[in-house]
């Protein structure tokens, strides 16, 4: 019988260590609220971070050949797709970093992913064609507010 009272003072100890972590996470919430921290513009409802607007590539590029068709689509869906999810990341980041934080956490490296991208659809037009020059400026992107 001394034997068992070890194990049993274990899961004693792990169910209090349990409710305990539970009951600090459930009062560092109320503190929060508590606190006066919003998540919004102070009247129920969320402040609108606004969203990315990236200039149209599709048509600035030249004829595209056939045997690239298919590369330069992906990757044409690639860049709908940098954006949605740069919008998302705009929106689960309102109220976080300083006066440059949209600049420097979310346009900047969408611009360099759209580099990449364009870069990329330069490559695929070039080896059946023409390789059209420049696309590079289309990179940069701007937040509407």
């Amino acid at each position: 019988m001394s034997r068992a009272l070890p194990k049993y003072h274990k899961r004693r100890v792990a169910i209090i260590g349990g409710a305990a972590a539970v009951a600090l996470s459930g009062a560092v919430i109320a503190g929060s609220a508590l606190a006066g921290e919003t998540s919004g513009s102070g009247d129920g409802t969320a402040a609108s971070p606004g969203t990315i607007s990236c200039p149209a590539v599709q048509g600035s590029l030249p004829e595209i050949p056939a045997s690239a068709q298919a590369e330069v689509t992906s990757n044409l869906a690639q860049l709908d797709t940098q954006i949605a999810e740069a919008d998302k990341r705009l929106v689960d980041t309102v109220g976080q970093g300083g006066p440059n934080f949209v600049q420097n956490a979310i346009l900047g490296p969408l611009e360099d992913k759209r580099v990449a991208v364009l870069n990329r659809i330069e490559t695929a037009i070039g080896r059946a064609a023409e390789k059209p020059e420049g696309l590079e400026a289309l990179a940069p992107c701007e937040l509407n507010q």
